[in-house]
């Protein structure tokens, strides 16, 4: 199927490659780390990983734009990669094997590509628009991935990142609400949370503030296995800067519940 759609085979590539790069600086004792003006680390396993895309981009899709969480925007066409060389870099430079490279193909309001390598927990997630969505576990084996069949709250499993930032999204109180709600719950965090509600394993996963890096590559891993991902008023997630993500089944009710007016800005 992936030898069928070019983008994403180019995709399936570059995660390789991005693997070998993120896994050659993981866990060594000379890793360089910096802070960013936003206060957040960054290492130079992420810069070297996002070059390495970005140049085999320049080279295989001159015409495609790309944007990156480390260099920026480039380019100014409608179609553009988006790149998360580390997701989850705290994880990854304390040792904790939750982290990936996330690689998304954005084309106007579509997002047809998207590919989330996780190296060091030895699992890849990837789906094409119409194509399906696809895990390849420890073991080498590959599945297709569909979303659980939970259609109330109080059975769901419920994962996120932490509690930071949901007063400032207005959904401190619909955090407890869904919390206390739930039959599980859970802070996998960052990109896990939302593969694994493609996967059927979990059956909720919200974050109050994502950049477009965190979330191009999980749009259409999600979407593709019966889920999802919106922003927190049921909007577009990059353009709200938000992530809930869902089995569908259960998709308005989380919404609902998140929505409180004791937390309106």
């Amino acid at each position: 199927m992936t030898q069928r759609n070019p983008d994403l085979t180019l995709a399936l590539q570059m995660a390789d490659a991005a693997d070998q790069v993120t896994m050659s600086h993981y866990l060594t004792d000379d890793l360089q780390v910096e802070t960013k003006p936003d206060q957040s680390p960054v290492t130079e396993a992420d810069r070297a990983c996002e070059q390495l895309l970005r140049q085999r981009l320049e080279t295989l899709r001159p015409e495609d734009g790309q944007w990156g969480e480390e260099f920026g925007q480039q380019g100014t066409a409608d179609r553009r990669w988006i790149i998360d060389p580390i997701d989850g870099t705290k994880n990854y430079l304390r040792g904790v094997p939750v982290w990936a490279t996330l690689i998304g193909l954005q084309d106007g309001e579509d997002f047809p590509v998207g590919v989330v390598s996780a190296p060091a927990l030895r699992r890849r997630w990837w789906a094409s628009t119409g194509g399906g969505a696809f895990t390849q576990d420890p073991d080498g084996r590959v599945r297709q991935l569909q979303v659980s069949g939970v259609r109330n709250v109080e059975d769901a499993s419920f994962s996120y990142s932490d509690e930071d930032y949901w007063r400032e999204r207005g959904a401190a109180t619909g955090l407890r609400r869904l919390i206390q709600s739930c039959w599980r719950t859970r802070a996998y965090g960052d990109f896990l949370s939302h593969v694994l509600v493609a996967e059927g394993a979990v059956d909720i996963a919200a974050e109050p503030a994502l950049f477009p890096w965190d979330m191009a590559a999980l749009i259409p891993i999600v979407t593709q296995s019966g889920g999802t991902i919106t922003g927190y008023d049921g909007g577009p997630a990059l353009e709200r800067g938000c992530a809930v993500t869902t089995n569908t089944h259960l998709h308005a009710d989380v919404l609902s519940m998140l929505q409180s007016p004791a937390d309106a800005l």
